[in-house]
C-alpha cells in the first residue's frame, strides 16, 4: 500500500469510523494509509474528550509550520552524531535532549539518520537491528503468538507510571548463535534486570523471565513484551507469576520506551555484534546495579 499523508477529509473519515466502532486496522485500509499511521494520529491528538478532526488538522498544519521555521543547531546536531556513534537510539537521544531543554525529535533522528545513508554516511549502521523503525512501503508482518492480547487492552493506569509493578522485558542480542540478553524494567522505579540466555528460543526466555521476576511475584501486574517468537511463552510466564501479559504494535518501540532506552544504555557495555559466550552474568549485574542507582 503507497503512501497517503493524512488529509482533513481523511481525519474526519477516521472520526466517523471510529464513532463507528471500526477497528484500527479495518480504518487503515478505508483511509489508504498504514495503520501505525492511524495509531500516531490518535496519539497525538486524542483527548479525555475523544478525537475531533478539527482540532486534529489544526494541530498537524501548526506542527509542520514550526517544523519549517524551526533549525536545529550545528553543535546539537553534532551532539546527536556523537551519541548515534556509540549506539544509542534516537528515542533515547531525543529524551535525554528533551530533558535538558535542548529538544529534537527522535522522528527528525531518524530522518536525518536516512538523508545521511543516501549521502553515504554510515550512521544508520548504529541502529539496532532488533528496532527498526516502520518504513514505507513495509508490510505489517501477520502475528506470530498465538492468544496475544494487545497493548491496547493494557490498563489506563500502566501509562500514568502511579503504581510498583508494570514491566517491560525485551532482549539483546548478540553475534548470530552466541545467545542473548533478557533485559526487564519496571517502569516507574526504572528499577532494571538483566539475564544472560544461551539462545533466543522462546523456551529460555520464558525460563528466564520467571527466574528473574519471581522474587518480586506480588508485585508483577502487567508485562509489556514485543512481536518476536521468543515471547510465545506468554501464557506460561502469566501463569506463573499471575500477571497480565500484553504485546505493543509491530515497529512501535516508543511503546517500551524505557525498556529500550535501558537497552541502549546496555550497549555500552556489550557492543552490537558482541560474542555473548565471553560475557559474564556479572556483566549484565554490574549494569543493572549502575542503571538501578542512577
Amino acid at each position: 500500500m503507497s503512501y497517503q499523508q493524512l488529509t482533513e477529509g481523511r481525519r474526519y473519515q477516521i472520526s466517523t469510523l471510529l464513532e463507528l466502532g471500526i477497528s484500527i486496522s479495518e480504518i487503515a485500509k478505508k483511509v489508504k494509509c498504514h495503520r501505525a499511521t492511524v495509531y500516531r494520529e490518535l496519539k497525538r491528538n486524542q483527548t479525555h474528550g475523544g478525537y475531533c478532526p478539527q482540532n486534529a488538522h489544526i494541530y498537524s498544519v501548526n506542527r509542520r509550520k514550526a517544523a519549517r521555521k524551526y533549525r536545529i543547531p550545528p553543535e546539537r546536531i553534532e551532539f546527536v552524531r556523537l551519541l548515534l556513534s556509540i549506539d544509542w537510539s534516537p528515542e533515547q537521544i531525543s529524551n535525554v535532549l528533551t530533558s535538558v531543554g535542548a529538544s529534537v525529535s527522535h522522528e527528525w533522528i531518524y530522518r536525518y539518520i536516512a538523508q545521511d545513508k543516501r549521502q553515504g554516511g554510515k550512521l544508520y549502521r548504529h541502529l539496532r537491528q532488533g528496532h527498526k523503525r516502520y518504513r514505507k512501503g513495509l508490510k505489517d508482518k501477520a502475528p506470530t503468538i498465538k492468544d496475544a492480547v494487545s497493548i491496547d487492552e493494557r490498563p489506563s493506569i500502566v501509562n500514568s507510571r502511579e503504581r510498583f509493578g508494570d514491566w517491560e522485558i525485551d532482549t539483546v542480542l548478540g553475534k548470530h548463535g552466541t545467545g542473548a540478553i533478557v533485559t526487564i524494567l519496571e517502569r516507574k522505579s526504572r528499577f532494571y534486570l538483566a539475564k544472560k540466555v544461551s539462545s533466543k528460543s522462546a523456551d529460555a526466555v520464558t525460563k528466564a523471565t520467571i527466574e528473574m521476576l519471581m522474587p518480586f511475584k506480588g508485585c508483577v501486574h502487567t508485562i509489556t513484551e514485543d512481536n518476536g517468537r521468543e515471547f510465545a511463552g506468554h501464557e506460561h510466564i502469566g501463569a506463573a507469576l499471575d500477571a497480565e501479559i500484553y504485546f505493543a504494535h509491530p515497529y512501535s518501540s516508543w511503546e517500551r520506551g524505557a525498556n529500550e532506552n535501558a537497552n541502549g544504555l546496555l550497549r555500552q557495555y556489550v557492543k552490537k555484534g558482541s560474542d555473548l559466550r565471553q560475557v559474564t552474568g556479572r556483566v549484565g549485574f554490574h549494569f543493572a546495579h549502575r542503571l538501578t542507582k542512577e
